[in-house]
């Protein structure tokens, strides 16, 4: 159900992020078209083209897969994203390019269809009271719905502080 927009032939990911309460998570298994996973990413030294390089392994369905994905950034609410699997041998090496003092990021991702739209629900190990949960979007416009069991604490779209990345690097002060 991803989007699949482009510009000039490299795909742009288009996404609001919200910081909201810990769901229950009882309601949230029972959401239509509902998967989780379990995700750890690493982010590592750049390659000088893209921002945000990391390294990401994804057990799903007792599946473990491997992606190494580069995003530059257009604006706080579009990217430009590139994104490739490659095998666990490449994500080992890779994980020893680590950005100096992050941490990996463990999280479990709870994925689910409302009303047209792709949510992504991030649980991380560090939050006990909150997660983020993220909607993918066909366009810049296009207008966001979000489940009533959701609460949302505050809309962190394009916020640097609530980016994966800088999660990696200070995850308590939130």
């Amino acid at each position: 159900m991803a989007n699949n927009v482009f510009f000039n032939g490299i795909p742009v990911e288009i996404e609001r992020k919200y910081l909201i309460k810990m769901p229950d998570l009882e309601i949230l298994k029972a959401q239509p078209e509902y998967d989780s996973s379990i995700i750890e990413q690493i982010y590592i030294l750049e390659n000088g083209v893209f921002c945000g390089g990391r390294i990401r392994k994804r057990i799903f369905k007792n599946q473990t897969k491997y992606y190494e994905t580069h995003k530059k950034n257009i604006n706080g609410l579009s990217k430009f994203e590139i994104e490739e699997e490659i095998t666990a041998d490449v994500y080992e090496q890779l994980s020893h390019d680590i950005v100096p003092k992050s941490r990996p990021i463990r999280k479990t991702r709870h994925c689910f269809a409302f009303k047209g739209q792709l949510l992504e629900l991030d649980i991380y190990e560090f939050w006990k009271d909150k997660a983020t949960v993220e909607v993918e979007l066909g366009s810049e416009q296009q207008t966001v719905i979000l489940p009533d069991f959701i609460e949302v604490i505050a809309d962190v779209t394009g916020n640097r502080n609530y980016s994966n990345y800088s999660l990696s690097f200070n995850n308590s002060i939130f």
